[in-house]
Order: C-alpha cells, then sequence, then structure tokens
C-alpha cells in the first residue's frame, strides 16, 4: 500500500549535486520572459503585472531581465508601453536608477531614440541568419539588414550603451530548411564587427540538436569569435532544448537565453513549445552543480503567479512539477 507524505520536500533539497568534469563553474541566465515571453500575447498583459513581473524575476536573483522592446506598437502592441514600463520601474523602490541597466530591445534607430531619451543603458537588436526571415521579418536582404544595424550601433556605443546581438534562424529556417553553418557564421561575424559586445545565436523554430550546436560553437571559434562572446536561445519545440545546453556548456558557452515558465512561442514552427523555461535550465544547472546565482523556489513562485494571470498552465516541467499550491500576489 503506497502512502500519501504529509507535504513536500523542500525545494532546496533537491537535485542531487553531481558536478561533471570540465564544465563551465557558472553561467549567466539571460531572462527574456517580459520581452520574448510575452510578445506574442494575444490578450493584451496590464502595466502592472509586466512590471510586477520584473520586480519578481530581478528579486529572484536573475542578474539580467530584459524588459521589453522599443518597437512600433503597430507591428507588437502588447509591448506599446515600453516606456510606460521603464518610468514605472525606475519609480520603484526596489528598482530606482537600476531600472535603466535592464536591456531593452531597439528594432532601429528609431527605437534607439526611445531608448535614449529614457537614459536606457543597454540594448539589443535582433538579425537574421536567412534572407527569408530577414525579409518577412525585417523587409530588408540578408546583406542590407547590416545596413540599417550599423548607425544604430554606432550611435548606441557612442552613447556608452552596451550592445547585444541577437541572430534568429541559425539552426534552422521554415522556408529555407537548414540554414548552412558558415552562413549564421558570417551573419553573427557582420553583428559583432558593427560593435556589438555579445551574440546571441537563436534556434527561433527549435530544431537544433546537440552535435549541430557543437559544430556551430566550433565553426564561430575557427573564425575569431570564442564562446565568451556567445549566448545561445533554444526553444524546446522537439524537446531538445535541455541536450543543447549540456552540448552549449561542453563547448564553453557561459551564457544562455531563457524564459521564465517558458513563456514566448514561435509564431513560424507548428507546434512550437516556446522558450527554453528558466525554471528547466536551473534545475539541470544545480543538478551539475554549476552557479548561476538564481532562487529556484522565488521564480518557480513567480511563474506560477504569472500563469495565473495569463489563465494557463506554465508549459515548463519544473513549474508543474514544484508549482502547486505556490501561487504568490505580487509584491
Amino acid at each position: 500500500m503506497t502512502t500519501t507524505p504529509d507535504r513536500e520536500p523542500a525545494i532546496g533539497a533537491l537535485p542531487m549535486r553531481v558536478p561533471a568534469p570540465g564544465l563551465p563553474e557558472r553561467v549567466t541566465i539571460y531572462e527574456v520572459g517580459p520581452r520574448d515571453g510575452l510578445q506574442n500575447e494575444q490578450a493584451l498583459v496590464p502595466l502592472a503585472t509586466k512590471a510586477a513581473f520584473v520586480r519578481r524575476l530581478v528579486a529572484a536573483g536573475l542578474p539580467v531581465v530584459e524588459a521589453t522592446s522599443f518597437v512600433h506598437p503597430k507591428w507588437v502592441p502588447q509591448l506599446a508601453d515600453a516606456a510606460e514600463l521603464v518610468a514605472l520601474l525606475e519609480a520603484d523602490d526596489q528598482l530606482g536608477d537600476a531600472a535603466r541597466d535592464l536591456p531593452v530591445l531597439v528594432p532601429n534607430e528609431r527605437g534607439l531614440d526611445r531608448a535614449l531619451e529614457l537614459g536606457m543603458r543597454h540594448v539589443a537588436i535582433f538579425g537574421s541568419a536567412t534572407e527569408t526571415f530577414a525579409a518577412k521579418n525585417l523587409n530588408r536582404t540578408l546583406a542590407s539588414q547590416m545596413e540599417m544595424f550599423e548607425p544604430t550601433v554606432a550611435r548606441a556605443r557612442e552613447a556608452g550603451l552596451d550592445v547585444r546581438a541577437y541572430v534568429s534562424m541559425c539552426f534552422g529556417d521554415p522556408w529555407e530548411g537548414p540554414v548552412p553553418i558558415e552562413q549564421v557564421v558570417t551573419a553573427g561575424r557582420q553583428l559583432l564587427d558593427l560593435g556589438a559586445s555579445q551574440l546571441s545565436l537563436g534556434d527561433t523554430i527549435g530544431v537544433g540538436t546537440a552535435g549541430h550546436v557543437t559544430a556551430l560553437v566550433e565553426a564561430f571559434g575557427a573564425a575569431g569569435v570564442g564562446p565568451e562572446r556567445l549566448a545561445l536561445h533554444f526553444h524546446d519545440t522537439y524537446g531538445q532544448a535541455l541536450s543543447n545546453v549540456q552540448a552549449g556548456l561542453r563547448a564553453g558557452v557561459t551564457t544562455y537565453d531563457a524564459s521564465a515558465g517558458g513563456l514566448g512561442g514561435c509564431p513560424y514552427a507548428v507546434s512550437a513549445t516556446g522558450n527554453l523555461a528558466t525554471e528547466d535550465l536551473v534545475w539541470l544547472l544545480d543538478g551539475l552543480g554549476i552557479e548561476h546565482g538564481v532562487d529556484l523556489e522565488a521564480l518557480v513562485a513567480t511563474s506560477t503567479w504569472m500563469a495565473g494571470e495569463l489563465g494557463r498552465p506554465s508549459p515548463s516541467a519544473v513549474v508543474r512539477a514544484l508549482g502547486a499550491d505556490r501561487a504568490q500576489s505580487p509584491a
């Protein structure tokens, strides 16, 4: 006969830490939930909820939280309140002036203008590794997208801002199929040469596998771009995200994008399940004994709360396993 335990075990007791040789001692988790996670939500998320989400993520120990995007409201209505969100966070006792350190996406010079007006100190640009996605998402060719990014990056750097560059469709494109590794390296090198400090390689439709990750990181190394300048951004469409993280760790990459609760999705992949969940990433890192600075219990509580705000369960396996009865009101 089986019995039900009186209470759940403490989160801090799990998982068992078994370090693996040859892996980094510490990684940086780049949280994209408030921007990439929420941008495709059909129902508008209230401004106060977005602000509470950011505050709770920062309080959970996430070292980098990408707050929003200064994109035209016509294209991403969900993020039309970007300036209001920054102002609300800056007025908050918890964040104050540190709100200006939260990264924001700027698609072009107009977006940069808005970021500069608000005194933001970290911006990101978003490029493509394929012709079709560049045309559909940027209204540019693969080559001419650099002409759009060049003045944006130059002005940002002249103003003393840090610039991160994303490259999408690095592992596969729904229109073009497999993407040649050398094509990804060329696009990525061009963005770094413009002045970006870090390059995030995106598996936009979640088709990447561990061997592909290893080959891509090695190809960048052969082109003079070491793993310290790379970040990896995985979607879990086919359940490969954590396997891909392990390949990245073995290759020396120490920055990983993730979204609290697995929020977000890809409109270009049928049945895409969204970004790698931050909680699932933290669980893996804890098991490997890799430091990251994130409070898993606080993070699970935050994602459980946000799932309630959005009216649907979180796709994160760890949130589902640990999140029952941990919902909290926003701080």
